[in-house]
């Protein structure tokens, strides 16, 4: 259970959804190749993700007061040792797997993008700690739907993957505007640290833009949504610039994707069970 409270089970949707939907844009509704591959982004990648990041954070963790809660862990120094051996005994029988059974393009795709995740927290690249290629860094999440059609033989669909690409880039920073404060103190420099709540909010406002056109080029009732929704976050937070104001949307920060990918995945199946799609 600690194990899983570590790796944060309210933002798995970020990596299993984009997984399914990485499926389902192929044009089926279920491919049991690709179950493995669903599986491993599971506990698994959350737990190299949010694991190798709370190793390593924690300075700033210990700071905030978000730590603790469903929001993430704030861990022991003892921890480290169980994080590290959960990590690599988690996920390296998935990553042989792979290189057993998938295409090496798909291999190469999922060691770049458990590599992301693994340096975003850890020396010597440590992505957090430099801005701009922080949040340009996690445009990775959108990384399963380009793994999921190259490990399956389909053609990638390029709008969606770019579109995810833009999202991601603009949450990941418009969520570091709550932890402005704790960053600072602990001398570490994020997208958000450096523009502060005005800029970051206009900064996640153009690349929310960018993947709402990009949205739009597949499906406009997708596009919508996320026009609207992200529209909200922006204007608020222009509105109040301050990281209390960061605080107080992020429930409806970690909504988004619930939200957008429900209406993305129900039109998608929806398109398949009627043979408009593909």
């Amino acid at each position: 259970m600690r194990l899983i409270h570590i790796s944060r089970p309210v933002l798995w949707i970020n990596t299993i959804g984009s997984g399914a939907v990485g499926v389902w844009l192929t044009g089926v509704p279920f491919d049991l190749r690709a179950l493995p591959i669903i599986l491993w982004l599971t506990l698994p990648f959350n737990l190299l993700i949010y694991g190798v990041n709370d190793i390593f954070d924690q300075d700033t963790d210990a700071l905030n007061s978000r730590k603790g809660t469903i929001e993430g862990a704030r861990i022991h120094p003892r921890e480290v040792r169980l994080i590290v051996w959960a990590v690599a005994a988690l996920n390296i029988p998935f990553l042989i797997y792979f290189l057993l059974t998938l295409p090496l393009p798909a291999v190469g795709l999922i060691a770049i993008y458990a590599g992301v995740f693994v340096f975003y927290s850890a020396p010597p690249l440590q992505f957090k700690r430099r801005p701009f290629l922080d949040s340009l860094s996690n445009a990775a999440y959108g990384m399963p739907l380009l793994i999921m059609p190259i490990a399956l033989g389909a053609a990638p669909v390029w709008p969606a993957i770019l579109g995810l690409f833009a999202w991601s880039i603009a949450k990941h920073a418009y969520d570091a505007v709550q932890d402005i404060d704790e960053d600072r103190e602990a001398g570490i420099t994020t997208t958000a640290v450096r523009l502060g709540p005005r800029g970051t909010a206009i900064w996640s406002g153009a690349w929310w833009l960018v993947s709402t056109v990009l949205f739009a080029l597949i499906s406009l009732p997708v596009a919508a949504v996320n026009l609207a929704i992200s529209g909200v976050l922006v204007v608020w937070m222009l509105a109040r610039p301050t990281p209390a104001t960061g605080r107080r949307l992020y429930p409806l920060s970690i909504a988004f994707p619930y939200i957008a990918g429900s209406v993305a995945s129900g039109l998608l199946l929806a398109a398949m069970f009627f043979g408009i799609y593909p």
